[in-house]
């Protein structure tokens, strides 16, 4: 029994691993998203080495800096564009609320449509950076018509999302929590869901932190 107890190789032990690794995920995505520009190379070096923690591949922090590495320069200028049109749609949508008349609210519509493509590739864009290599724009556009191919899963990705900011927002106690563990297992969970959503778009083999092609 006690053999058994103390087998490294038990689940109780293996869910004790992967709780830590989480953890030191979270910590290493956070220290490297502190210079701000840099949380597109960070989230996406999370997912992948999140990803690979699954299948129970690699060293977690070889993941971690491999795909940060590699990543860097494309996953930055993603991040960038998106924080650019994420501003935009948030300044239109205040201009025209402060408007306060039909053309206000018609900048307010537009706001809100142009939202909705922006937000589901959102879910999906750090993602397919770190499983596939494909330049910024297709990267982009694969993004968005994934979240609709896969549309169950982007609801409920979406609905993680909605209720982590939420719960953010109205309890102090978990912006804590989210500093030492929440974005780490956000990611672990956003993995497994880009996990199953990809299977069907490569072929089995082995990986570099670039990635496949789509």
């Amino acid at each position: 029994m006690w053999n058994r107890i103390f087998d490294m190789d038990n689940v109780v032990w293996r869910t004790i691993d992967k709780i830590g690794k989480i953890f030191l995920l979270n910590l290493l995505w956070l220290v490297c998203s502190l210079p701000i520009f840099t949380i597109g190379a960070s989230t996406t070096a999370l997912i992948y080495s999140s990803m690979k923690l699954h299948k129970n591949e690699g060293y977690w922090h070889q993941n971690f800096f491999s795909s940060f590495k590699e990543n860097f320069k494309q996953a930055t200028a993603i991040f960038l564009l998106y924080l650019a049109a994420g501003v935009f749609l948030a300044v239109d949508f205040v201009l025209g609320n402060q408007a306060g008349n039909t053309f206000g609210i018609l900048m307010q519509g537009a706001a809100g449509i142009l939202f909705v493509p922006y937000f589901l590739s959102l879910l999906y864009v750090f993602g397919v950076q770190a499983k596939f290599v494909n330049p910024v724009k297709a990267t982009i556009r694969y993004s968005f018509f994934m979240a609709l191919r896969n549309m169950k899963g982007t609801i409920q990705m979406a609905i993680l999302v909605v209720l982590f900011v939420w719960v953010n927002t109205t309890v102090l106690l978990a912006n804590f929590l989210s500093l030492i563990y929440g974005f780490g297992l956000m990611g672990y969970f956003f993995a497994a869901y880009y996990q199953k959503a990809f299977a069907k778009y490569i072929e089995p083999q082995e990986e570099v932190p670039g990635g496949e092609t789509v």
